[in-house]
């Protein structure tokens, strides 16, 4: 495993390593705090997965968390801290102020699925409030057999304003347990979360989901970058607009892809593959 000494890659609450050629591995890195959110993490989530979608070194990334779990949420006293260092008694200045706040937070999270690249959480232990956030956000779940879900956020008196909300819903298709999960704040298991459809695949242990999921993106990044890009925008454009709408879109956006060299050698080496399948037949 190559760790990326660059600066580019530096921060104090992230972890970023290379276990295989274009595998990049991205690890929540404050195991004494339960891998908890402060700003600090958002602010090197934004700028590390902005720098990871535009690097063509990278072509499928990992997250997951250091120590005992995935992320127990965000960090409470820095969140009270941040709040009242607000210095204004205004109503209207400090809900001003707030919606900055909450914004930058959502964007920290939004940029993996904005994000040019596959991300797939690899979660064990805890993954609560915006730990189950950070989650959502990413292409694909995998977690271990005694990972513990909550959308935590009504136990501690405000709705989930990050992200869960929003996706949870469209995750899981089942508006009616959604609301469950989000109104009781109640703490659910990998066979609940695998049983809603949260997460794909479970494992006995950090160890086996750890491998199982950088064997996978070494898998995505083995095919075609300009095709798993395109895939990723047309399931996330498709996903937010009408069937009519992504497949206006993808007909435009192939209209060039389909040029493309990647596509040459993909159908050469499959013609390839077939005659040689048929030579032992």
């Amino acid at each position: 495993m190559r760790h990326l000494s660059s600066d580019n890659y530096k921060y104090e609450t992230l972890s970023v390593t290379e276990p295989h050629q274009y595998v990049i591995q991205v690890e929540f890195n404050r195991p004494e705090k339960r891998n908890a959110f402060n700003f600090e993490m958002c602010r090197d989530m934004l700028d590390c997965f902005n720098k990871l979608s535009e690097d063509g070194d990278c072509r499928s990334i990992v997250l997951s968390g250091a120590g005992k779990g995935f992320s127990a949420g965000i960090d409470l006293m820095v969140l009270a801290g941040g709040l009242s260092g607000i210095e204004t008694s205004d109503v209207a200045r400090r809900a001003f102020a707030i919606n900055k706040l909450v914004w930058s937070m959502q964007q920290s999270l939004n940029v993996m699925d904005k994000c040019e690249k596959p991300v797939i959480a690899a979660i064990h232990g805890a993954a609560i409030g915006i730990g189950l956030t950070a989650a959502t956000a990413c292409d694909i779940r995998y977690c271990t057999e005694d990972a513990k879900f909550s959308v935590k956020e009504a136990a501690r008196g405000l709705a989930a304003d990050i992200g869960t909300l929003q996706r949870l819903p469209r995750i899981i298709g089942n508006d009616s347990m959604a609301r469950e999960l989000s109104y009781t704040a109640r703490d659910f298991s990998a066979g609940e979360a695998k049983e809603y459809g949260l997460v794909s695949r479970v494992f006995a242990d950090r160890d086996s989901l750890l491998a199982a999921s950088l064997e996978l993106a070494k898998d995505i990044a083995s095919k075609s970058p300009v095709a798993v890009r395109g895939t990723k925008v047309h399931l996330n454009y498709s996903r937010d607009h009408s069937v009519q709408d992504g497949l206006d879109y993808v007909r435009a956006w192939n209209a060039a892809m389909l040029q493309g060299e990647d596509l040459m050698k993909a159908a050469a080496a499959a013609i390839q593959k077939e005659e040689a399948t048929f030579d032992k037949l």
